[in-house]
């Protein structure tokens, strides 16, 4: 089973393979910044990949949409929309 490490001192997540990264983060205890409630509209849910982005399933086209239109960083994907396929560490401005 994956796991979800952070940048910053806070203990590991394990999820199910092919979790959805924010409903992961949210189940452990994180917020997760959103006004559209993971539907793929804000963008606001962005979260920094650290490691581990191989281990994240590849952007659909929703997030490659919000991407462009939102300026989202190279290194940021939108959480609402990525499977965690695999261990990864993440970080947040607001943890």
């Amino acid at each position: 089973m994956p796991v979800i490490s952070f940048k910053k001192n806070r203990t590991p997540i394990t999820v199910e393979n092919g979790a959805n990264l924010m409903e992961a983060l949210l189940k452990g205890g994180l917020p997760v910044a959103s006004s559209c409630s993971g539907d793929g509209v804000c963008a606001k849910c962005r979260i920094q990949i650290v490691s581990g982005a191989e281990n994240l399933s590849s952007e659909n086209e929703t997030e490659k949409f919000l991407r462009e239109t939102k300026k989202v960083a190279p290194d940021n994907r939108i959480s609402c929309q990525v499977e965690v396929l695999g261990d990864v560490t993440v970080d947040a401005t607001y943890w």
